[in-house]
């Protein structure tokens, strides 16, 4: 059980995250993909979403073909979405609610798998060039905190300082891969939602989950959306069809971001504590304490 047996000491987040058992290991587990790959792992919604992406229009009979992978390291959902354009291009697409500055390091794992997939074993040993389509990385980023409408994220960032440890200097490292961020939600990049009518109506649907998550429990917010989103014909076809399998999607996806977030909180506390167990243990003074770790007085009272 991935998400319990690495917190099971925190007994909060195993309340929390017990109910997402039978999600993983029962009756539910075929949901294990993302509202979001489920919706765009049709080849012509990709082909509307590249075209939008790229300000672009690819041709109706330009082959599409979805080949996203389920077994890469730290897919521990379905949240991506990999396919080829005319077997020219590769392109990988995240879907994200919290972007991390490891997305380059991670697709570049992931397009490595789908290169050793790909690619003819046997002509790599032989002398004539092995051609291969020509890679893409693009995140679409719809979490609630603030983000800027477009971004990009570099390898290169990740690299370690290697001053002094080679010779003559190169123009750049020999590695790169460059990750475009897109920022989907509402007042952002709104020429994209009207370029791509399923990209703007799932950005909707989420806003609106989210909007109803303010007065409701998550799972009435989710029901509500969708009932919603049916009558003012927001992925209507979509939802009137899949409307059960998204609850299930959309139910398990929100339910781990709680944890997640829960499981953060929990870890900034601990650290607290043991900052401020340090800090009492070499004599420093309550006040500076809490100036320096935000625990209110009496939680540091009670850790002498």
């Amino acid at each position: 059980m991935l998400y319990i047996f690495n917190y099971s000491k925190k007994k909060t987040l195993v309340n929390c995250l017990f109910p997402l058992y039978d999600y993983f290991m029962g009756a539910n587990a075929k949901y294990k993909d993302s509202v979001f790959s489920f919706l765009f792992s049709d080849p012509d919604v990709l082909r509307e979403l590249y075209s939008a992406l790229e300000g672009i229009a690819l041709p109706p009979d330009m082959p599409i073909s979805v080949n996203t992978l389920s077994d890469v390291l730290y897919m521990d959902r379905i949240n991506d979405i990999s396919f080829t354009v005319d077997n020219r291009l590769v392109v990988l697409i995240e879907h994200q609610s919290t972007v991390n500055p490891n997305m380059p390091l991670r697709l570049l794992i992931y397009i490595a798998r789908i290169y050793e997939k790909t690619a003819s074993r046997k002509k790599l040993y032989q002398t004539a060039l092995e051609k291969i389509p020509v890679p893409e990385f693009i995140v679409l980023y719809n979490g609630a905190g603030p983000y800027p409408d477009q971004k990009e994220l570099r390898l290169s960032e990740a690299f370690k300082d290697a001053a002094g440890l080679k010779g003559a200097a190169l123009a750049g490292p020999a590695l790169e891969l460059v990750v475009r961020v897109y920022n989907i939600n509402k007042g952002h990049n709104a020429e994209l939602a009207q370029k791509s009518s399923t990209l703007g109506g799932y950005s909707a649907f989420v806003g609106k989950v989210r909007e109803n998550r303010e007065s409701m429990p998550l799972e009435e917010a989710i029901r509500a959306a969708i009932k919603y989103c049916m009558e003012h014909d927001i992925l209507k076809t979509f939802l009137e069809t899949n409307s059960s399998e998204v609850f299930n999607m959309l139910l398990s996806e929100w339910n781990i971001e709680d944890a997640k977030v829960a499981w953060q909180e929990e870890s900034r506390e601990e650290e607290r504590l043991i900052i401020a167990r340090n800090a009492l243990a070499k004599g420093s003074s309550i006040e500076f304490i809490r100036e320096i770790t935000g625990l209110d007085i009496d939680t540091i009272e009670s850790l002498n």
